[in-house]
């Protein structure tokens, strides 16, 4: 069964306005990256999708983010799970912030790039919207 998840998030702000200079980042599974404001997650292997298009997001992960196998991958999907719940919470409760639930099954092995790439918009969501969304503490 095909599972694609699609979150499509548009933060308006002052300085998220203007789409002119929008550049889209495409990432695989296989590590392939390629220029522009759409964050592409994708595992092939088990058909999962995910689209991210937040204008912060690129920059921030370039500036931020640790390097790939930094965390564990049963480090990423332990605060994954507990970040998904709180995502959907808020999603469930009508937050503006949030277009789209997440699918995250805690049974499923979506590889590690995938649960590297979601951790990192998670906490990057999470340090930029000033809210927590589950019992661990964003950090970078």
């Amino acid at each position: 069964m095909k599972n694609f998840i699609y979150i499509m998030l548009i933060l308006v702000t002052a300085f998220g306005c203007s789409t002119s200079n929008m550049q889209e980042k495409k990432i695989s599974k296989k590590g392939n990256l390629t220029t522009n404001d759409t964050v592409k997650i994708i595992n092939e292997e088990i058909n999962y999708e995910i689209i991210i298009i937040d204008p912060g997001f690129n920059s921030w992960y370039v500036s931020y983010a640790k390097p790939r196998n930094y965390y564990s991958q049963n480090y990423l999907e332990t605060r994954n799970r507990d970040w998904v719940i709180g995502w959907n919470n808020l999603f469930m409760r009508g937050s503006r912030l949030i277009d789209m639930a997440i699918d995250y099954q805690s049974n499923t092995n979506y590889g590690y790039e995938v649960n590297y790439l979601i951790y990192n918009y998670l906490t990057y969501f999470q340090l930029t919207n000033k809210i927590k969304l589950g019992s661990f503490v964003p950090r970078i």
